[in-house]
């Protein structure tokens, strides 16, 4: 029986808010349209999971901006010094706070069901912060931010710690993400149920998607709804 769900939050919850990054850059005397960004986050997407199953820990947060600067066609030159001073700056100016349609109604309707709700994020240390400027503090039973904790996506020992606030066993979570590497096989290795959300096509070559009664996908949060129904 399904008893509480997690969110992962970039790319799940709320996305690269790229207007932001583009004036951001701007301050730099960089100037890139927010639509080169946009198309070039797939590609960095795909260098992010390549990260993960490479074994590079710490939140490579700097590599998915150098990937993304440099598809949306930075100088090259300037891309590890502007990288760089992204990074410096997210704690206090966080990108990632474009929110994507209808989820966080999800997360409410979950919440008036009587479920609690966490976000297990592989973080900067300040998504906590984030999600009061965003209005949704109320709307979380736990937040496991990976830079707050010292674990991240996809050990297990992040998902305990999230279950163990939640009051429930692993098994009876479902955790939502976009990660195939940190979400979804974290999830089930963790031994919960996974939902891998809007990241179907950046599952890496040679790997199955497996959709079971331990795993599902979908791109909307009307999908979402569907596959949570079936184990509730």
């Amino acid at each position: 029986m399904l008893r509480a769900v997690t969110f992962d939050f970039g790319q799940t919850l709320a996305e690269l808010d790229t207007a932001m990054l583009a004036a951001r850059l701007a301050e730099r005397g960089v100037g890139v349209d927010a639509a080169a960004l946009d198309a070039a986050r797939p590609v960095m997407w795909r260098r992010y999971n390549a990260a993960i199953r490479e074994g590079l820990g710490g939140h490579p947060w700097v590599l998915l901006m150098a990937t993304l600067l440099g598809e949306a066609g930075v100088a090259t030159e300037r891309v590890p010094e502007l990288a760089g001073w992204l990074f410096t700056e997210q704690p206090a100016r966080n990108l990632w706070r474009r929110p994507i349609d209808g989820m966080i109604d999800v997360v409410r309707e979950l919440r008036a069901k009587g479920l609690p709700v966490g976000v297990v994020s592989n973080s900067e240390g300040g998504l906590a912060t984030l999600i009061a400027e965003m209005g949704w503090t109320a709307d979380f039973d736990a937040v496991a931010d990976s830079g707050a904790l010292g674990m991240e996506k996809p050990a297990p020992e992040i998902f305990a710690w999230t279950a163990a606030r939640l009051g429930v066993g692993l098994h009876e979570i479902a955790h939502v993400g976009d990660s195939w590497s940190a979400d979804y096989v974290g999830a089930r290795n963790a031994g919960m149920r996974a939902v891998l959300f809007r990241g179907a096509d950046l599952v890496p070559a040679g790997e199955a998607l497996v959709r079971d009664d331990r795993g599902a996908t979908c791109d909307t949060p009307a999908g979402l709804r569907a596959a949570l129904a079936e184990w509730m």
